[in-house]
């Protein structure tokens, strides 16, 4: 169980010096008049990601799981996956968030992995709430966590952050 709690360990960390940026990123954005939207379903999302590593470390304790024969696959996957993470905080510079915070009238970023997906860190998250269970035959937070994260991102999340650009990008009244 060496490589589930390293993996773990890593994971939570790598969050919290996320949270770090967007802490960062927030103050800078916010000084330039950014404003932000959708605060009402962003404890949601915290709640969903919390419950996703509280979840899955019950379930490998309660019902003994061990990594998979085929563990290498999801790995690969993940690691993929922490690549385009990577690659689309970097893209976003200061600009990228937990929260959804928009800066009005600025440039819409269409670099990196923007210029073909409008939310590749869902993606990325998506796959993430996929392989790290299945690394560890998890298949119960695989199953629960990946159908409440489909809900919040494409019911709350993504149609919130879509209002959210399109008001920076015409400046209108806040509708939050």
């Amino acid at each position: 169980m060496i490589l589930f709690w390293t993996l773990v360990g890593v994971i939570i960390a790598q969050r919290g010096v996320e949270l770090a940026v967007a802490r960062q990123n927030e103050r800078w954005m916010k000084d330039r008049g950014a404003r932000e939207f959708g605060g009402d379903h962003y404890r949601w999302i915290v709640l969903l990601h919390a419950g996703f590593f509280a979840f899955l470390m019950m379930e490998v304790i309660v019902f003994g799981r061990e990594p998979a024969p085929w563990w290498p696959m999801p790995m690969a996957v993940f690691i993929l996956a922490q690549a385009g993470r990577i690659w689309a905080l970097t893209s976003l510079g200061r600009f990228w968030n937990t929260k959804i915070i928009v800066l009005p009238e600025a440039e819409l970023v269409r670099r990196g992995p923007y210029r073909w997906i409008s939310h590749p860190n869902y993606v990325i998250v998506a796959l993430e709430i996929i392989a790290i269970p299945l690394m560890f035959q998890a298949w119960l937070t695989c199953a629960l966590f990946t159908t409440l994260n489909a809900w919040l991102l494409l019911k709350v999340r993504i149609p919130e952050e879509e209002r959210a650009l399109e008001w920076a990008q015409n400046n209108e009244e806040s509708p939050t």
